[in-house]
């Protein structure tokens, strides 16, 4: 793999939070690893029906929000 050009980005206390490295970088990454660029159409029927929802998604999602007060 080629030397990738990178900037790390910390947060007000110097921790490492993110890195940010050039777009041509970023695609030869993808096509390495065999990622999908975004804006691609992805054929998500596959998925369809792989999840069975026992719980109203609403009241799911108020229960677990309320566990993080």
């Amino acid at each position: 793999m080629r030397d990738i050009k990178k900037k790390i980005i910390a947060d007000e206390h110097k921790r490492p939070v993110a890195v940010q490295i050039d777009y041509e970088d970023w695609q030869e990454i993808e096509r390495e690893l065999g990622i999908m660029s975004a804006g691609k159409e992805v054929d998500l029927s596959r998925y369809s029906g792989k999840i069975r929802i026992v719980e109203d998604p609403l009241k799911y999602q108020q229960r677990v929000r309320a566990e993080w007060q």
